[in-house]
């Protein structure tokens, strides 16, 4: 690993466990309470405190996958949520998409940062301290769009297949719940296995688009 790929998945990293996974998780908890749930409320989850979002297991696994494979994968702490209490036929489905907009959100901050130095010409590398900024700007683009377009996959526990049971007809969901239920985890798995070829199609366009420049490819 070189000292310039050191530094991407320690940004990665940081970027996931104090900005991206606090934000996505704190969002799903307001969005929650404001629409009739205090279940996270209650549980202190409307905040942007790491610490609170901070799953152990889901956590290692980002900082070991990052370091040895070069490919993070992990989770923050799901934050607890309770159907019953919701308000509102889309209720649920709000809820769940709330994460990955909080992330599309994160994602054009970052991006206007990255903007502002790329027309001064500072490149995004581990040479000086602010092209170390433009790299932080860089990456938290390219995290938050890879963490939104995968939440987005309808497949359990991912939010967007609250959004798909909530869109469908009642018997059609009962359907497609008992059938997450008994295969969803190996449809979980081969996503997983399969999720940059998923994804590419659709984050890779995005990524480009935000950072206003033709830097990744298919």
């Amino acid at each position: 690993m070189t000292s310039l790929q050191l530094a991407q998945a320690v940004i990665w990293i940081a970027l996931f466990i104090l900005v991206a996974g606090p934000v996505h998780e704190s969002a799903h908890a307001l969005a929650a309470w404001r629409l009739g749930d205090g279940t996270a409320k209650m549980y202190g989850r409307i905040s942007l405190d790491p610490i609170r979002h901070f799953d152990p297991v889901g956590g290692s696994l980002l900082i070991f996958s990052v370091i040895f494979t070069g490919f993070g994968f992990g989770w923050a702490k799901p934050t607890p949520v309770n159907p019953h209490f919701l308000r509102g036929r889309y209720a649920n489905s709000i809820v769940a998409a709330a994460g990955p907009v909080s992330n599309l959100l994160l994602a054009a901050g970052f991006a206007i940062g990255y903007r502002i130095l790329d027309a001064q010409g500072v490149p995004a590398n581990n040479e000086s301290a602010i092209n170390m900024l433009q790299l932080v700007f860089r990456t938290g683009v390219v995290l938050n769009v890879v963490l939104m377009v995968f939440n987005l996959i309808p497949v359990v526990p991912l939010d967007g297949s609250h959004v798909l049971l909530d869109m469908l007809d009642y018997r059609t969901a009962r359907q497609v719940s008992e059938f997450m239920a008994q295969y969803g985890l190996l449809v979980l798995v081969a996503v997983i296995l399969f999720a940059w070829r998923i994804m590419a199609p659709i984050v890779v366009p995005l990524i480009n688009l935000l950072l206003g420049a033709q830097i990744y490819y298919v």
